[in-house]
């Protein structure tokens, strides 16, 4: 099953903190992912604030295009939990 995001908020630079259907949440620091033409331009905290949850994909994006899988996060954030 794939995991689906249902909230974000921005805590403070690059951290996130995530929530998922299946109630798993934590923080995650976003900042040494922000590599590559999609995601350099959020690498400027104004854009990095735009982040939403897709309401279709249930992962995070931002209005530049630039997403990540699920899967990713939902890994990132167990390890750090």
């Amino acid at each position: 099953m794939t995991p689906k995001v249902v909230a974000v908020r921005l805590l403070s630079g690059y951290t996130l903190h995530l929530r998922f259907a299946d109630g798993t949440e934590g923080d995650l620091d976003l900042a040494g992912e922000l590599w590559g033409p999609v995601f350099e331009p959020l690498k400027d905290p104004a854009r990095f604030a735009e982040v939403r949850v897709h309401p279709e994909l249930h992962t995070l994006v931002w209005p530049n295009g630039a997403d990540f899988a699920p899967e990713f996060l939902y890994a990132k954030v167990r390890v750090a939990a």
